[in-house]
């Protein structure tokens, strides 16, 4: 069993706490994700896993045993850096079965092992190769492979794929996820990158400012933020908010932005109004519509992007962006009319505190 748990963990440099109490849980064979900007202490928290770097307080527990005071060595855990960190001077064979030589594991022995894992990542027909003769990508999967050679309890990855080109990137996220599939070892991955996040993971976990904001399923995360920074870091374009109020006495209820209203369930007036007295209404650009039966706003920017093109539009109310399928055309300046989904689609925050409120 390989579960991974953090109990209140807490990492000070000096004055400065970089992770904040964190609690997490990561279950045998799950794939989760640490995602948050730079300096939100995910590469801390990711190092404190792995031994690299040591708690201040706070328990991490891995397969149910207390590692703080644990080597990295003796924690069983594989790591694989953002800079690949292979041996230069050695060929590729080499570098995969590097951890199999310190173990005293004969010529025979690791010869055998370094081809299966070779075959599996494609990289048989270059295993006398040097580092600087590969691309990044067969770098990457050397890295990868030194990693599996060890049969570890965990996987841990520092954003590995920051180094390659945007093509390369979606090409190892693929190789990455299949690996996951065919292993089941527990995994946890650090990015910045939100379509890393969503596409590879069973859980995420949104980091800020050293602590966690939400923890997640990928869907979870991106239906039902926990709060407008998590709203807005998941998801691209991100998430619109609209400031507003309640209104309904004596009839239908809406949500009035300006001279806009959107028309609201009963119920889900209710708790509002029992909730924060100020409000900022969610919008993701998938669930705003282009309809001539809507309300009128102007073009300010068209951006296509190959399956969609991402219309933002100015109104009285602030500014929105619609998500239109295909290559679609907009004169800068134009007027359309547009509406919200709603019910489902609209989610509320409190605008002070900026939590999201439950309607459902």
């Amino acid at each position: 069993m390989a579960e991974v748990e953090l109990r209140a963990v807490t990492k000070n440099f000096g004055k400065v706490a970089v992770c904040r109490g964190i609690d997490l849980q990561v279950a045998d064979g799950e794939f989760v994700t640490l995602l948050g900007p730079s300096g939100c202490g995910k590469t801390t928290t990711l190092n404190l896993v792995a031994g690299l770097e040591d708690a201040s307080a706070g328990d991490i527990l891995i397969g149910g045993r207390r590692v703080n005071d644990f080597t990295p060595f003796e924690r069983d855990v594989a790591m694989v850096f953002q800079n690949y960190a292979l041996y230069p001077h050695m060929t590729v064979a080499e570098n995969i079965g590097f951890t199999l030589r310190l173990r005293g594991i004969g010529r025979a022995g690791r010869r055998q092992r370094v081809a299966e894992v070779a075959e599996s990542l494609e990289l048989s027909g270059v295993l006398d190769r040097l580092p600087a003769q590969l691309s990044g990508g067969q770098q990457q999967r050397v890295a990868l492979g030194r990693a599996i050679i060890r049969e570890p309890q965990v996987f841990l990855f520092d954003e590995p794929f920051s180094n390659l080109d945007a093509g390369l990137r979606i090409k190892m996220r693929a190789e990455v996820k299949e690996l996951h599939q065919r292993l089941r070892v527990t995994s946890i991955f650090v990015t910045h990158d939100q379509e890393e996040a969503l596409s590879l993971s069973d859980r995420i976990a949104v980091m800020r400012e050293g602590a966690i904001e939400q923890y997640g399923t990928p869907a979870e995360v991106y239906a039902r933020p926990a709060s407008k920074y998590v709203a807005r870091f998941i998801g691209s374009p991100p998430l619109e908010f609209l400031p507003g109020r309640v209104e309904g006495e004596g009839g239908l209820p809406a949500f009035r932005v300006g001279a806009a209203a959107f028309p609201l369930p009963l119920r889900t007036a209710e708790r509002l109004v029992q909730g924060a007295q100020t409000f900022a209404l969610g919008v993701r650009p998938e669930h705003v519509v282009l309809s001539p039966a809507g309300i009128r706003a102007t073009v300010r920017l068209a951006q296509p992007v190959g399956p969609a093109t991402f219309v933002t539009l100015a109104w009285e109310g602030g500014e929105l962006v619609a998500r239109v399928p295909g290559m679609a055309s907009f004169a800068a300046g134009s007027a359309v009319h547009f509406q919200v989904d709603r019910e489902e689609h609209l989610m509320f925050f409190d605008d002070h505190q900026g939590r999201r409120l439950a309607t459902e």
